[in-house]
């Protein structure tokens, strides 16, 4: 075994963790964790978007409300996207509308309408007076889904709400609201009954005092993918007076009922268009007389196909034959609703929602789809792209052991997608991702024992095999049939939406899959067995009533399904098995036997969305229990200690309406725990007994899963993509010493040398959509009780090899060397100067694993660069060698030490030898650039002390002298410059890889340091031979002596 990897192994106990000591979880300030940052790694591909609008003849400004993922704003028509409310307490997004009077006023109705089974709720309405600058809550909040939002165009505080309200229960704050103060009051005016909801409103362009109302009946099951079509309440209404007063309108050629939900539109010469989903007359009525008499225009199924999700209309506004219907694919008419054509769609269906078109301008337009939004300024020939939205709605996440490690999840409506978690190249693109052969909905779960095989879930059971070397997808389902429209009770396997899949930790052949029994397959899914028998609620009774489906009866008839499996990490055989319907079992021979160990109490049709089994004690484990599809939105965590004999609840602190779909045990400190709700992610330190926010920066969005890598955390949401909580250190670490010292420094997790990027091409530009890396280097963690006092001096950072030598020393005062020359690029791409914090609570500082920068005359900027993180000054210092380092923190005169181990990329395959003759000549430059670099300072004060003396009165002799001495100086400067410059490219070319320098790069360097030393030479004899005769004689005349003083040059040492 060679030396440099036997250092580490000895090294082991020396950086092993040291135990958190026992903490009052409830006096955790979040200061003791608050420097961590979550970041976005992607992917930038668009979620679902039902909420678009625009200013009206400004051909850049556009915005969309993502159904979770905030509201987001374009300057350029669609090229780039930033989210502007994320400061908000909800992300889902029904409805936003722009004031026609004044386009900085903005109304945000929160909580999609298209009430599908993954949806989350809101919180009301929102205004913004300046653009989305600022927001402000308008009440409203138990209206939970909103549908339209409709703004007088005279008068920026008239505003109309549509409230579908509750999906899942009935309630009373639901039907049309109207404000006339800007939203500070509202009054409830057109109101059906608990369980019928406004869904859309529509004015007169023409007369903003004639508006169309569209009441929509509708109430989803726990049980159901989706919601019923129809509803005897369902009804099309007209106001003449802004809204105050509502008249039905039936009949007159309109269908007779009962009709699902309608979509409106009004053009000019009041044409109305009213889209209408039906059991029978189904299609795209229109009226020419404002509502008095109706005509059927179409009933191209197309228009009203999944009439609950789609439906909407709209009309040029120019043009009343123009009408445009957004279903699967944008559809669009010129003939007044009698033909269809598709302006917009492709294979696999995009599923359009919502469009608007500039009434200024009508070939500007933006559309809302399950793809994310984009714009037209060309009446739809061309479209901007919805890969640069990082609104992705995953449902689970999972990764792999490869490194970097991958993340892998199902993205609602989009399909599958493998993210790397860090990039070679700085930033993580499009060039870092990739799909991986499953469906939109299901888990993904990567061989364990081959990384390069990846199977994924599919909607109702179907599952894939993936293969990353050839990109062949294999359907290896159960019961490879389609189940679509088939209902559940009578499918051989009874699969839901999304459907458990994941493998054993400890049989790492087995592969188990949810449906009403527990499926498992240990050949890669050429066979299936079941190991249980059916675990739900229908197991052994059957359904006697013949009454309608209730929550009561529906387990009985066969609605229920397996939704989660959690197999233990320390067991073989011992699995716990969660339903839909709200049962646990429990077995601990691989399904030889199974337990019921459902928590007493628990309610019929308490989602179990989610089990743990502890990674420490097998007879524990943690179940996160849903229960909004019986409109409970309260949190639900249970833990057991006694293999599921009796479960205590185990959330208090979380949010009231935050409820769970996620609970993960940290598998390196017992007791620590991570909880995945519906508006975020919140950390217990003892065992779920307490919890509190672990948001910190993570943009509020469901996150309806967690994973842990190392020392990462890793969220999905669904509606903001994959997020990474870069290493854990200090979580693991907290304890009552580290909350009662004045000054703590954690002890680091080990290292990868790795370079921050290896690019050599031209950088992607700011505009390409990127993900962030990890931190580059050891990240270093320090509490600070208090701010130190400007008294006591810096905070300082000192890094030591194993003999005692110093590498690198940071300080709190470090200021940034200005650049010797004005630059040429922009302040974006500059390098970041990010010295150590001073700051109380948690301070995290990173290391990038170098020795300083060599001293140079001037630093070029590396093309290796990142938007938005900027480059490197090159050269920089060369990379450390792989072993144990002492890290050093100073504050306040008192010194403080832990390890850390600095590990080679696991990827490298390369001898210690190598490495460490790259070093040496790493250093060797180091030390020939700063012998280059104090010449150069010799010479140059030598040079100015010459020329000052230009002006004085001296003999003939004595200025012949100073001339040489000049020239000289001059001669010596650029050579020795020269060789510098050389030296500074040889630095940069010797550090671009891990491998041993080539012969050409020592030759190069042992010229360049042969005419270091020989300007050296020569300048050190000038100064003993000739200076000292020279000063004599210029202090004869009365002038100052040149002094040039030889300084020793600054030297690096390495670890030998």
């Amino acid at each position: 075994m060679n030396q440099i990897r036997s250092a580490l192994l000895l090294s082991s106990l020396a950086v092993a963790l040291p135990a958190a000591l026992p903490v009052r979880a409830q006096s955790i300030p979040s200061r003791a964790y608050g420097a961590l940052r979550w970041r976005l790694i992607g992917p930038h591909r668009g979620g679902r978007v039902l909420a678009v609008a625009g200013v009206p003849g400004d051909p850049a400004t556009f915005y969309f409300g993502a159904v979770d993922g905030g509201v987001w704003r374009t300057r350029n028509a669609g090229v780039t996207w930033e989210p502007i409310f994320d400061t908000q307490p909800t992300a889902s997004i029904g409805a936003l509308a722009l004031a026609p009077s004044d386009p900085n006023v903005i109304y945000v109705g929160t909580g999609e309408a298209a009430i599908r089974s993954d949806i989350t709720y809101g919180a009301g309405v929102y205004k913004s007076t300046d653009g989305g600058a600022h927001w402000q809550s308008l009440g409203l909040a138990e209206t939970r889904h909103i549908g339209k939002v409709l703004v007088d165009p005279r008068n920026p505080d008239v505003v109309l709400v549509a409230a579908l309200g509750h999906a899942y229960g009935p309630n009373r704050e639901r039907g049309v609201f109207r404000s006339t103060d800007g939203g500070r009051t509202w009054t409830k005016v057109l109101f059906k009954n608990p369980d019928t909801g406004a869904i859309d409103l529509a004015a007169d362009p023409a007369d903003p005092q004639i508006v169309y109302a569209a009441l929509y009946q509708a109430r989803r099951t726990p049980w159901e993918q989706y919601p019923p079509d129809e509803g005897p309440a369902s009804g099309l209404y007209k106001s003449t007076d802004g809204g105050a007063t509502w008249t039905p309108l039936g009949g007159h050629g309109l269908p007779a009922g009962p009709v699902g939900r309608i979509g409106l539109a009004v053009g000019r010469g009041g044409r109305v268009y009213a889209l209408i989903g039906a059991k029978t007359g189904a299609g795209l009525y229109r009226s020419d007389d404002g509502g008095a008499t109706w005509r059927l225009a179409s009933s191209d199924p197309r228009l009203t196909s999944r009439n609950w999700y789609f439906c909407r209309v709209t009309v040029d506004p120019h043009t009343p034959d123009v009408v445009y219907v957004p279903n699967v694919a944008l559809l669009k008419s010129t003939d007044g609703g009698k033909t269809f054509g598709v302006l917009k769609g492709q294979p696999g269906g995009d599923d359009y929602h919502e469009l608007w078109v500039d009434p200024k301008t009508a070939t500007h337009m933006i559309v809302g789809s399950d793809q994310g939004a984009v714009v037209t300024l060309d009446g739809g020939r061309t479209w901007s792209s919805w890969y640069n939205q990082p609104t992705a709605q995953f449902y689970h996440v999972v990764t792999d052991d490869a490194f970097p490690y991958r993340v892998y999840g199902a993205q609602q409506d989009a399909g599958t997608a493998g993210v790397a978690s860090r990039s070679d190249f700085g930033g993580i693109t499009f060039r870092d991702w990739a799909p991986v052969g499953a469906g939109e909905s299901g888990y993904i779960a990567p061989d364990p024992l081959d990384p390069d095989i990846v199977y994924g879930g599919d909607t109702y059971g179907g599952v894939h095999r993936f293969d990353r070397h050839t990109g062949q997808s294999q359907d290896i389902s159960p019961w490879p049939v389609s189940t679509f429209g088939v209902p559940m009770p009578q499918r051989k396997y009874r699969f839901t939406w999304t459907s458990p899949l994941v493998f054993d930790r400890v049989d790492r052949q087995a592969l188990y899959l949810g449906a009403q029994v527990v499926l498992r397959t240990r050949d890669g899914g050429l066979h299936w067995e079941a190991i249980s028998p059916d675990l739900t609620g229908a197991a052994g009774r059957a359904a006697t009533d013949t009454g309608p489906t209730t929550v009561a009866n529906a387990a009985t008839r066969g609605y229920g399904v397996v939704y989660a499996i959690a197999p233990s990490p320390r067991a073989a055989g011992l699995l716990w098995v969660g339903t839909d319907d709200g049962l646990i079992h429990r077995t601990r021979d691989a399904g030889g036997h199974w337990q019921n160990v459902t928590p007493q109490g628990l309610e019929p049709w308490s989602t179990i969305s989610l089990l743990e089994a502890s990674p420490f004690d097998t007879a524990a484990a943690y179940a996160a229990v849903d229960r909004h599809r019986v409109d409970d939105f309260a949190p639900y965590i249970y833990r057991t200690r006694d293999g599921g004999a009796h479960w205590t609840r185990a959330d208090s602190g979380i949010a009231p309406q935050a409820y769970v779909q996620a609970v993960r045990a940290d598998p390196v400190r017992a007791g620590l725990l991570y909880a995945g709700t519906e508006t975020g992610v919140y950390v217990s330190f003892d065992d779920g007994d307490h919890w509190q926010s672990l948001q910190l920066n993570l943009p509020v969005a469901a996150v309806r899963d967690l994973a842990v890598h190392g020392r990462d955390l890793i969220a999905a949401t669904h509606g903001r993509s994959f997020w990474v909580l870069d290493d854990l250190t200090p979580l693991r670490q907290l304890g009552d010493s580290a909350l009662g010292a004045p000054v703590y420094l954690f002890t680091p997790g080990p290292a990868v040398r790795l370079r921050r990027s290896v690019g050599n091409d031209t950088p992607l530009p700011a505009e390409e959509p990127h993900g962030t890396n990890p931190p580059a280097g050891a990240v270093i963690d320090y509490l600070l009780r208090a701010a130190p006092p400007p008294s006591s001096g810096p905070v300082t950072v000192e890094i030591r090899d194993a003999r005692g030598g110093v590498v690198r020393r940071f300080s709190s005062d470090d200021r940034p060397t200005p650049p010797a020359e004005p630059p040429q690029i922009a302040d974006e791409w500059l390098p970041r100067f990010e010295p150590p914090t001073r700051t109380v609570g948690l301070n995290r500082f990173v290391w990038d694993l170098r020795y300083p920068p060599p001293p140079a005359a001037r630093y070029g900027y590396s093309i290796a660069a990142i938007a938005g993180q900027g480059t490197v000054a090159e050269p920089q210092g060369p990379l450390v060698l792989p072993g144990v380092y002492e890290v050093r923190l100073g504050v306040g005169g008192q010194t403080y030490t832990r390890s850390l181990r600095i590990e080679l990329d696991p990827r490298v395959h390369v001898a210690d030898a190598a490495l460490e003759a790259q070093l040496r000549l790493g250093l060797d430059i180091w030390n020939a650039m700063a012998e280059q670099h104090t010449l150069a300072g010799s010479l140059g004060s030598a040079r100015d002390q010459v020329r000052a003396l230009a002006g004085r009165s001296l003999d003939r002799g004595t200025r012949g002298s100073l001339t040489a001495l000049e020239r000289l100086a001059d001669s010596l400067a650029r050579a020795a410059g020269a060789a510098g410059d050389e030296l500074a490219g040889l630095e940069t070319v010797v550090e671009s890889a891990d491998r041993e320098p080539t012969e050409q790069a020592r030759a190069v360097f042992a010229a360049q340091r042969e005419r270091v030393a020989d300007a050296v030479r020569r300048w050190r004899q000038t100064l003993t031979a000739e200076l000292p005769a020279l000063n004599t004689r210029l202090g004869r005349q009365g002038a100052s002596a040149v002094r040039a003083e030889e300084r020793e040059p600054e030297t690096m040492t390495g670890p030998w």
